[in-house]
């Protein structure tokens, strides 16, 4: 099932192992439980502290494996094939219940082995999801470290049923013992917060005392780490305070227009993005959104909404932008039952079904062709009275036997059962006539807004909610930059956030030489002269 050059780095990888590895799996007679054990075996063959068993026990999914070791209390199972983006969540785990040490600061791995109770999860996932992996993999590693701490990933290609009764349509969807816990992309510090309740409470005490920064980058996505590094390399004092980092590239598929990178996705961008950063001395503040930002006195205070503040000398605002919501009745009620902003991680949960796609723009049109290959049926619906999508891909789109494309449609509502999408209403521009569609999905293409809503009143933004920045990214707040997709500068691209992220923090440290100065920019000052 593997091919020789994957085998060859695997052993590579495996060669870390510490402690032997027990593969226990239950199979069956069917053809995803041969393909298993074709899986299972390759890796069994690549490590001599691989261990490969078959036993089946009563109410245990098959096909299925778990993943122990002697001597340890570890509660670990995949549920389906972990192929796809979950192939990495195999290979890791499999180097975690062997003994190698994961990459979570002591404090944290202290944490997990501190919560007490029981707590059994169970993750739906598809294969195809760039979001689940982050959310498999910070469980599996809590339960290496918490013999109380039972995982589950459960594929739901493979467990289509289970799915349909538990009526899931976007994932990942975690359940803690057997009650709905999250949706969405988590991290361990995410999880632990829901679990430990006093964990916001002690993390913004020790914010508070953290002393000023130089310059203060908020948002870690592209034009958040570009602005990080650029301060870090001027040897200032310089911290990253972000929700998630990498930001709305974790969200995207494929980039191949970021310059020397011919392909990569958006996941692994990311991922590179924060160990960019962490090259340099950066002080990393995850899990937390700005709230307010303040003028105080020489400083620049950043109010977070867990009660914390931060100070800073300067300030890089690269908060990036959101999906725009269509705001119409139904929509929130059924996010996530049948209203979702990802056809790459949701779109397999529609096989077989009618769906729509509200959007006519490159967005909206790649979503409708990705769906057009799982679904039965794809309705685009465009507000303007022609596409906006690249020529190149409404060809593509018109080559599908199974999309239907309609104009000049303002929708109006998303119809619902209650517990999921039924339908959706529009309105025909032209004629003003309303017309009802029955379909199970709504896929949400219409563009982006800047996260800017907790700026107003603070900095000069545009009509559009963008903030207006000048040629060296500086706001109408002194010692307060801007960049990326939150600003004015046109074109919203990832190697243009980057670029404008870099200028910004060169402008910061420009701001900072040339202001009353002391401490660390003073010695920079030094430097410069």
């Amino acid at each position: 099932m593997l091919d020789d050059s994957i085998k060859t780095q695997l052993q590579e990888h495996f060669a870390r192992i510490e402690r032997p590895v027990d593969i226990v799996a239950a199979l069956d007679g069917g053809e995803k439980s041969q393909e298993l054990r074709e899986l299972l075996t390759d890796i069994a063959g690549l490590s001599p502290q691989f261990r490969l068993v078959e036993r089946a026990e009563p109410g245990i999914r098959m096909p299925s494996f778990a993943l122990s070791t002697p001597g340890q209390d570890i509660h670990l199972r995949f549920s389906g094939i972990p192929m796809g983006h979950e192939f990495t969540s195999l290979i890791l785990a499999l180097l975690q219940v062997g003994g190698h040490p994961p990459k979570l600061a002591p404090e944290t791995i202290e944490q997990i082995r501190a919560l007490d109770g029981e707590y059994k999860f169970e993750t739906y996932v598809s294969l195809s999801c760039q979001s689940c992996p982050d959310v498999v993999q910070a469980l599996n590693l809590m339960a290496t470290l918490n013999p109380r701490i039972g995982v589950e990933m459960i594929e739901g290609a493979t467990f289509e049923q289970e799915v349909t009764e538990k009526q899931i349509l976007s994932v990942p969807a975690i359940f803690l013992n057997g009650q709905e816990f999250g949706q969405g992309r988590m991290g361990v510090e995410e999880i632990l917060a829901k679990l430990d309740s006093g964990a916001d409470a002690r993390e913004a005490e020790k914010l508070d005392a953290r002393a000023p920064y130089d310059v203060l980058v908020v948002g870690g996505g592209p034009a958040g780490a570009a602005a990080a590094i650029y301060a870090a390399r001027k040897g200032i004092r310089t911290g990253v305070v972000a929700e998630r980092f990498g930001g709305q590239v974790l969200d995207t598929m494929e980039i191949a227009n970021y310059i020397s990178v011919t392909h990569t996705e958006g996941s692994q961008f990311a991922a590179a993005l924060e160990a960019h950063v962490k090259d340099y001395d950066v002080d990393i503040v995850n899990r937390q959104r700005a709230d307010k930002l303040v003028a105080d006195g020489d400083l620049v205070r950043v109010e977070l909404a867990s009660g914390a503040a931060l100070k800073s000398r300067t300030v890089v605002l690269a908060t990036g932008a959101r999906w725009r919501n269509m705001n119409v009745p139904g929509e929130s009620e059924y996010r996530t039952k049948g209203v979702t902003y990802c056809p790459h991680c949701d779109g397999p949960l529609f096989k077989g079904k009618r769906v729509a796609v509200i959007g006519g723009g490159n967005s909206g049109i790649e979503a409708a062709i990705d769906l057009a290959g799982v679904v039965a049926h794809v309705t685009v619906l465009e507000f303007d009275s022609k596409l906006r999508a690249d020529e190149v891909l409404q060809r593509k789109l018109r080559s599908l036997p199974n999309v239907d494309v309609i104009l000049g449609a303002q929708t109006t509502e998303v119809v619902g059962d209650g517990s999921k999408v039924t339908g959706l209403k529009y309105t025909d521009r032209a004629s003003g006539q309303s017309h009802d569609l029955e379909l199970s999905g709504v896929f949400v293409q219409i563009g982006l807004l800047p996260n800017t809503d907790w700026l107003k009143g603070a900095l000069a933004l545009s009509p559009r909610g963008e903030i207006e920045v000048d040629a060296h990214g500086r706001t109408s707040m002194a010692g307060v930059f801007a960049a990326g997709d939150a600003t004015t500068t046109p074109f919203k691209q990832i190697v243009i956030a980057a670029g404008e992220g870099a200028k910004a923090a060169l402008a910061a440290f420009d701001h900072l030489i040339r202001a009353p100065i002391d401490g660390v920019a003073a010695d920079a000052e030094k430097k410069a002269a």
